[in-house]
């Protein structure tokens, strides 16, 4: 694979426990690749992701956000980084990888985890809740509710998504729901990159209305690192072809 470094995007947290898991899913990377691994954090922890590529010896490298949607930070804040990083070194060649979701990896991811909670994956009398951290932009909301219908295709009794923030249902509200429909039991799936406050949150209401298991956070999952990887030489692969044409 192309020694080009991988800037790897994260959101931050100032929960020290996010950017711990970080590093630990990056470690997995790093074990499958030779190319350089960075990291780096759009808010609330250092390094910042100009500052790294302002820090790279070489003249091209690919940055990938490590965000599950894509939404206001992959469209508006990574975007002006970048333009921001090109005016101190202009020489910089920078590619820009695809948001992580959405993808059958991820689905995978969320299997194990849920399968480590304790939950048959695909079992028909339990219901499951998608929740994700929610955004203002209403195609971010619209990929997880069409990741519900799909997943529901696996034989679950229903899946439903619930976002932490900025739209509706939240997932309390998604689990009384499913109850009142009927559902014999309904479970959380967590659709989050690392642990937070969003991931605090939802555990402790899905569980006060009565969830029977909330899956951990995606986090140093070996799906995820191989979709890093994927989204990646999809960036290499693209701009080998842009320049072929």
């Amino acid at each position: 694979m192309s020694q080009i470094p991988l800037v790897a995007v994260a959101h931050g947290s100032r929960d020290p426990r996010a950017a711990a898991t970080v590093e630990s899913l990056l470690s997995l990377v790093r074990a499958r690749t030779a190319a350089a691994v960075l990291t780096s954090y759009l808010d609330h922890a250092p390094p910042a992701p100009v500052k790294v590529l302002e820090g790279l010896s070489g003249s091209e490298a690919v940055v990938l956000p490590l965000l599950l949607t894509a939404a206001y930070h992959s469209k508006i804040d990574i975007p002006g980084m970048l333009a921001q990083a090109g005016t101190r070194r202009p020489r910089l060649r920078v590619r820009t990888a695809g948001t992580l979701g959405p993808h059958p990896l991820l689905v995978t991811a969320l299997e194990r985890r849920l399968a480590e909670a304790g939950v048959q994956i695909g079992d028909p009398s339990t219901a499951v809740v998608l929740a994700a951290a929610g955004s203002s932009d209403p195609a971010a909301n619209a990929t997880i509710a069409t990741m519900a219908r799909s997943w529901s295709a696996a034989g679950w009794w229903a899946v439903r998504p619930a976002y932490a923030s900025a739209a509706s249902p939240g997932p309390a509200s998604a689990v009384r729901e499913l109850y009142d429909s009927g559902a014999p039991r309904v479970v959380v799936a967590s659709y989050f990159l690392a642990p937070g406050h969003f991931a605090d949150k939802v555990r402790t209401a899905s569980l006060a209305e009565g969830a029977t298991a909330v899956s951990p956070v995606l986090g140093a999952a070996s799906e995820i690192a191989d979709l890093i990887l994927l989204r990646y030489a999809e960036a290499l692969r693209h701009a080998r072809t842009a320049v072929a044409v």
